[in-house]
């Protein structure tokens, strides 16, 4: 769902109720922000990448705003035991993971100095300065 808000930005409508899980949120990105788009988001830097823009909804540096309704219930699905089993994954699957990266990003997390799968992915929208994220 695309339209303007008062500042003329796109604005896009990523839905928590949509999904429970990381890969059911690369879903939801992908047919919200790449509808046209050739491929999918499959992966955090792929979907760094795609927040760079050029293809899909908007284009490079474009302002946009991303609403991210339900997003309590994305902060709780996307939390602590989703995280803890996608570093887990990692390490057991060993390569081309850097199983010492994942190793100490869940040592991290359980000590609870560590981001969860939710707060790393508002951290990559962020770190984008064209875009506004609104929380809802």
């Amino acid at each position: 769902m695309d339209t303007s808000n008062e500042n003329n930005k796109k604005v896009a409508v990523i839905n928590g109720s949509h999904f429970s899980d990381l890969a059911g949120f690369y879903e939801e990105v992908s047919e919200v922000l790449m509808k046209d788009a050739d491929w999918k988001v499959g992966t955090l830097d792929g979907f760094d990448d795609m927040l760079y823009g050029g293809f899909g909804m908007f284009e490079n540096n474009e302002d946009i705003e991303i609403i991210w309704k339900d997003s309590d219930k994305s902060k709780k699905d996307l939390g602590f035991e989703l995280t803890k089993g996608f570093y887990e994954h990692k390490i057991r699957q060993g390569k081309p993971f850097n199983i010492d990266l994942a190793q100490e990003k869940l040592d991290g997390l359980i000590a609870g100095t560590g981001q969860t799968l939710f707060e790393i992915l508002v951290e990559i929208i962020e770190s984008h300065k064209n875009i506004t994220l609104v929380l809802d």
